[in-house]
């Protein structure tokens, strides 16, 4: 498996949205979208990509994996999921 060279994580609302990030830093963004519910992202995830040429951002979508609370519903709809990606991309300087 590789190794993330960034973690981190989002606050919304109640939930703490985490994320890991691996490949590439300078590498053309590559987000990684687990599926669900309850599921989560683990490191071999990030072999689907190229690391020489990708940054490799996988996100534990609310209430899964790493994200708190743990199998949360509350607040947690599609468009709560693609505000956070969203937030994440800000976050990281991702134009």
């Amino acid at each position: 498996a590789l190794d993330a060279h960034e973690t981190g994580s989002i606050t919304v609302g109640i939930h703490e949205v985490a994320y890991s990030i691996y490949g590439n830093p300078q590498g053309t963004p590559a987000l990684f979208v687990h599926g669900g519910p309850g599921g989560g992202t683990v490191p071999n995830h990030a072999r689907y990509f190229d690391p020489d040429h990708y940054r490799i951002i996988l996100v534990d979508q609310r209430g899964c994996g790493k994200s708190t609370p743990f199998a949360s519903l509350e607040d947690n709809t599609t468009w709560d999921l693609v505000a956070d990606y969203e937030k994440i991309r800000e976050k990281l300087g991702i134009e």
